[in-house]
């Protein structure tokens, strides 16, 4: 018998289009896309399929244009394939798709909190003044090694996400990203790549916006998740409605462990993991956490068609 998990996609992965194959041709996802636009008052659909990518690529749209995409995505998906879950997690920002799919918050409340959520990061820092880095090809240690060197003289900047093995997120004062980038070429790094955001996520700069963050959170309701989640901040843990708040309060400013966190699933016995909305980026990082777990996608129709074709050709999960 197989394990199945979702994963959700976070920022980095927008793109402009994306959610627009399944918009032309599922229902479902059209009224996604309206009611989300009635909850928050604006036309969330052009702004995915129409808008710049400068514009999606600020957190303030990206977090809610990522955010509507996968629940647009998990909603095909839940229709068209139904396979039983084992588990679920989402990249950052989409951990808010995960707990929703989980039933452990509604959809007329999850929009609203993830629009104040990316209003708040994109008030945190000036212009410009932050960013975040990929380090490729250097350890953990190495690089949290070199973060806390920097930082003495340069301002924040810190290990942010621990993406797969020798793949570490930087986030901090673009100033001490700069720095450190460079620092990790000299020390051997085989790639260091400038993230596409516009602020420089769970790191200390952000300790304002998640005690802010907190506040609005108290006036949601939330439930016991339906299918386990795996919480970013402490992949040990699973959701519930007695720690949900606290650990989103803390995903905010906290490294997100998403290398442990797939580590987690295969030893729950998941073998095949859906990477659920834009692009396939935790599709690549889960092979190169463990390259024995199946991973399938569901962004548009072909890879929804891909996925469908799977699980009709095995046998039950």
């Amino acid at each position: 018998m197989h394990k199945v998990g979702l994963v959700f996609s976070g920022q980095g992965a927008q793109y402009v289009g994306m959610g627009s194959d399944l918009h032309g041709e599922f229902q479902t996802v059209k009224d996604v896309f309206a009611e989300a636009g009635e909850i928050l008052g604006f036309d969330i659909a052009s702004l995915c399929f129409e808008g710049s990518q400068e514009d999606l690529d600020q957190t303030v749209n990206t977090q809610i244009a990522v955010l509507t995409a996968n629940i647009a995505a998990y909603k095909v998906f839940e229709k068209e394939v139904g396979v039983k879950l084992a588990a679920m997690a989402g990249l950052s920002l989409g951990e808010y798709s995960a707990l929703y799919a989980a039933e452990a918050i509604s959809f007329v409340d999850v929009f609203p909190l993830v629009y104040t959520r990316g209003k708040y990061h994109h008030e945190a820092v000036s212009a410009d003044a932050g960013s975040m880095a990929a380090i490729i090809g250097l350890g953990r240690e190495q690089v949290e090694g070199i973060c806390r060197d920097v930082s003495k003289n340069n301002g924040v900047v810190s290990a942010a996400i621990f993406n797969a093995p020798e793949q570490v997120v930087i986030s901090g004062y673009s100033t001490a990203v700069e720095r450190a980038m460079t620092r990790a070429k000299e020390n051997g790094a085989k790639m260091v790549v400038k993230l596409s955001v516009s602020v420089p996520c769970h790191c200390s700069i952000l300790d304002n916006v998640a005690e802010m963050f907190e506040a609005d959170l108290s006036q949601v309701e939330l439930k016991d998740c339906k299918i386990p989640v795996i919480p970013n901040c402490d992949p040990e843990l699973f959701h519930s409605k007695d720690d949900t708040r606290e650990l989103l309060v803390r995903q905010i400013n906290s490294p997100v462990r998403w290398q442990e966190t797939i580590e987690k699933m295969a030893k729950m016995g998941i073998d095949t993991i859906v990477e659920i909305g834009p692009k396939r980026i935790l599709s690549g990082l889960i092979k190169r956490i463990d390259e024995n777990i199946q991973v399938l996608n569901v962004e548009d129709s072909s890879s929804l068609e891909k996925t469908v074709e799977f699980f009709n050709g095995r046998d039950r999960f």
